[in-house]
């Protein structure tokens, strides 16, 4: 994490954005106290592609969906009730 004051991020703006587009995290401090937390947005995570998901799936459980319950009810009966 790398820190600049006011007077940096307005004197030297350029320098601070590519710290930020190199994937840092800048502490922006006013008279020696934070006073703001600039960091990168996150990046959009590519698709991945399947080509070959429903052969393999078809291979893998040629019946139909796997025997047993589905994760969407077990992981709603360990929640419990409210």
């Amino acid at each position: 994490m790398k820190t600049a004051t006011v007077a940096d991020l307005r004197n030297n703006f350029a320098r601070v954005s590519e710290w930020i587009e190199d994937g840092e995290t800048v502490t922006i401090t006013r008279r020696g106290q934070t006073f703001a937390t600039l960091q990168p947005v996150a990046r959009k995570r590519k698709k991945v592609e399947w080509p070959d998901l429903a052969a393999r799936r078809n291979r893998l459980f040629p019946n139909g969906a796997p025997p047993g319950k589905p994760l969407s009810e077990i992981v709603d009966e360990s929640r419990g009730e409210w």
